[in-house]
Order: C-alpha cells, then structure tokens, then sequence
C-alpha cells in the first residue's frame, strides 16, 4: 500500500497521481506490508444495514485551515450518509480527539463508540499557498490502515478534495466506485407555473456550487452530459423549430447540431462522445437518427409510422433502449445501435395497460430505468435489458426523468406534484431504499448525472 498525490485544479480535471517522497511520504503512516482488514460493506438488494463510521474534523495549524478541515469533514460525512450505506457517528459521542495523525488511533476508544472504520485528516497550508490535505481510513475491528492519500489544491477548491476522498473511501469499504466527485446538469425552473423560467444549471451532486449555463430567454429541455469531455446536448423551444445544442459548460460556447427539418427531440451521447443521437419528428411520427459529430453524417435507424423517441446507448455501444408507441402505447424496445429490428422488453408487469418511458441505460450495463405509468402513478423502475427483473423503485405522482450515478447504484429523478407547487429533485438506490430529496435553490427537473469528473 502506498500514498499518492494529487494536484487538483478547477475542473475539468484528470486524477493525476503519483508517487512523491517514495517511503518518506509513507512515513508515520505505520502501514504493513499485509494489511488483513475485516471491515467490508456487503452491498445486496435486500435490507443493508449501514456500517458505523466516525469522521472527526480534520486537523489543522491554523484557525482558517481548521475552519476547512471541518468542511471536509463535514462534506465526507454527508456524502456517507446520503448513500445510505454508511452511519457517520455523532461527533458528540467522540471519547477521543485526534491530534497527531502520523500516529496510530486509540482503537479501543473507537470501538467503544461501535465505530467500524476510522478516518482522520490533516489540512496543511503550503509556502505557495495551496492546500495540503492528507487523509487515512483505518479498520477499527483489526486496527489495520485500509487507505491514505495525500492531495494538493488551491483552497477554494476544497470541496472537490472531500469528494474525492469520500470516493476512495466508499471504493474501499464497499468494493464499487463511488459517485460522489460528480455533477449534474438539470433545468431550473423559477417563478409562477403559467410562466416559469427555465434555465440550465449545473452543481455538485451534492447540491452544492450552481452556476446557470443559459440565460433563460427560451425554453430548455433534456440536458445531457458527454461522456468523454466537458460538453452536454439538449434542445432548445426559441425562434422557429426545437433544436438540438452541443455547449461547452467550461467556455460556454454552443453550436447547433447540424439543421433538421421539423423537431427534434431528446438527444444524447454515444459512450465515445463522438455521435449524438436523437428523435426527429417528421409529420405525424418521429424516428431515430444519429450523427456522426466528426463528419456530421446523419444516418435513419428507424423508419416506422409510430413515434421513436428518447434513445438511450448501451454503455458498449453496441445496442440502444428507446421508447416507441408502435404497440399502440408508449413501452421500451432494445435494437443494436445501428438499426434494424427491434425487442420489446416491456409488458406491463402486474399492470398490462401500463406504459413505460424514458428509458437509460445504467453505466453497468446491468439495468434500464424508466418511468412507468398506470394506475394513476407515475413509477421509477427498473428492469434487465433482457426485459425480466422488473422492480418499482418509488411511485407517486408525478416521478419522471431517472438518470443514473456514474457507479450505476444510485438513480436520480424529479418529481413534481402539480398544482402551485413545482417539480424537486430526489435519489432512490436501485434496491429501493434510501429515496432522498436532492437540494436545489428553485424547482428543479431533467436531471442528468455526469460521469466522474476523473
């Protein structure tokens, strides 16, 4: 085991690590050659209870860094607890205050809280002005180090430095990738509901650092994040026809892609970030087309009378989820991503008449969400590419729009009452557990979850 470092800037970012100070950067860290940890969260579908863990405040030589170091903390602890997965310990409780983080924790008064795991910090301020944050996360039941990182960044961006340290965390207690250095791109809505404005927003998965990516001067719909760079597509209702935009949220210049005739609706990125594929309506029915970004090629996937909308890719490339109405009313079909025929993998379990929509594919592989209505509910659910394993998460009126985590274990949606009210932000963990209200500053709907920021 080893410690690495990371300088951090503003994103867009890569995880840059490497080794410094070989074993003088390891020193103090009294880690072994064998560690032999017992502590692992077993994550299933049933019942998970969440695996006790204390986050004390990060130390710190100075008032101002001492004030950071809490908000790393605080930020790790939260990003926990909203997982569900984990139980971050009342500070209150604490028997003991971390002062030399190179020395090995008083296990005994951990375990006397029922802590499972330990981690503690350090924030250092370095001659350039940058940040030194160090972290370590012990086994508590064994009283062996499972991780220690050592990062750099410029101190506004502290938050991005908790995230990252909440994803190694989670990475080593769970075995999964975390989720949580990610961001969100959704449509904020302000204002009475006859005439609201809609803006693109982008924020920490958390809720945390919104900026608007649009002025609100025309009406935003489906924002959808590239996978491979700092881009998204949506459609735009301004002058004329809907059109589909590629904008770049760092620079925040935008191009149209390409010039349709009739609308165009809900685009979204193949896993390589090199096409873009959409519904356009022509007449009464709409297909599926994508272009090729690079040569702007545009090749028909679909050609039937029904409405073909709302394709999602397969996160190898190779197939697509869609909606069609081709049946006779809204259900999902899997066809391979360069046309020709088409399964339908949705049939109304334990409600025939119901129909389906929205369709994603999980960045596993393993799962399709949608949103499925009948009975008078709105659902999110999913359900296996294969169309079995079917499983309602949350029902409700009105829940639409799932986007997944980038780990594949976590789902994001809006759900808007109606009335003088307007649509908010919530997560729901694919076993069903755990459903929880994102914060936004207004409403909020058409989320869609960036991959990590890496």
């Amino acid at each position: 085991m080893s410690v690495t470092s990371l300088s951090l800037a503003p994103p867009p970012l890569t995880r840059r690590a490497a080794l410094i100070g070989g074993a003088g950067a390891a020193a103090g860290l009294l880690l072994p050659k064998q560690a032999g940890a017992q502590t692992h969260l077993q994550i299933t579908e049933g019942t998970v209870a969440p695996l006790p863990i204390a986050i004390p405040d990060f130390v710190a030589g100075t008032p101002a860094d001492a004030e950071v170091g809490a908000g790393v903390a605080g930020v790790i602890t939260n990003n926990l607890r909203r997982s569900g997965l984990f139980a971050p310990i009342d500070p209150a409780a604490f028997i003991d205050r971390i002062v030399n983080v190179d020395a090995a924790p008083q296990f005994q008064n951990w375990k006397t809280i029922n802590a499972q795991a330990l981690v503690i910090g350090r924030m250092t301020r370095q001659g350039d002005g940058r940040l030194k944050a160090e972290f370590r996360l012990w086994d508590v039941t064994t009283g062996q180090p499972l991780d220690g990182q050592q990062y750099f960044t410029s101190p506004e961006y502290w938050r991005r430095i908790a995230h990252i340290i909440s994803d190694r965390i989670y990475e080593k207690l769970t075995g999964e990738k975390g989720y949580f250095d990610s961001r969100v791109v959704f449509v904020d809505e302000q204002g009475a509901a006859e005439r609201r404005i809609k803006r693109l927003a982008l924020m920490d998965q958390d809720g945390a650092n919104v900026r608007y990516l649009t002025r609100g001067t025309d009406l935003v719909l489906t924002p959808r994040f590239s996978p491979s760079s700092q881009e998204i597509t949506y459609m735009e209702f301004g002058q004329g026809d809907p059109k589909v935009y590629l904008l770049n949220i760092e620079t925040g210049q935008r191009e149209i892609v390409g010039k349709f005739p009739g609308m165009s609706f809900s685009p979204r990125f193949s896993p390589d970030g090199q096409r873009v594929i959409m519904s356009l309506q022509q007449g009464g029915n709409s297909n599926l087309f994508v272009m090729d970004l690079r040569s702007t090629l545009t090749t028909r996937l679909t050609d039937t009378p029904a409405i073909d909308t709302s394709p999602s890719y397969a996160p190898d490339g190779s197939r697509i989820c869609f909606e069609s109405d081709r049946g006779g009313k809204p259900q999902i079909y899997v066809m391979a991503a360069t046309g020709g025929a088409a399964q339908r993998i949705s049939f109304g379990k334990d409600d025939t008449n119901a129909s389906y929509s929205t369709p994603v594919w999980s960045p596993r592989g393993d799962y399709i969400a949608f949103t499925k209505q009948g009975g008078g509910q709105f659902s999110i659910g999913i359900i296996k590419p294969d169309g079995t394993g079917e499983r309602i998460l949350t029902s409700g009126f009105h829940n639409e729009g799932p986007t997944f985590a980038p780990n594949g274990r976590v789902i994001m949606f809006f759900r808007d009452p109606g009335g003088t009210s307007g649509p908010s932000l919530f997560t729901v963990d694919i076993s069903g557990r755990n459903e929880q209200k994102v914060p936004t500053p207004g409403f909020a709907s058409d989320p869609a979850w960036s991959p990590l920021l890496s």
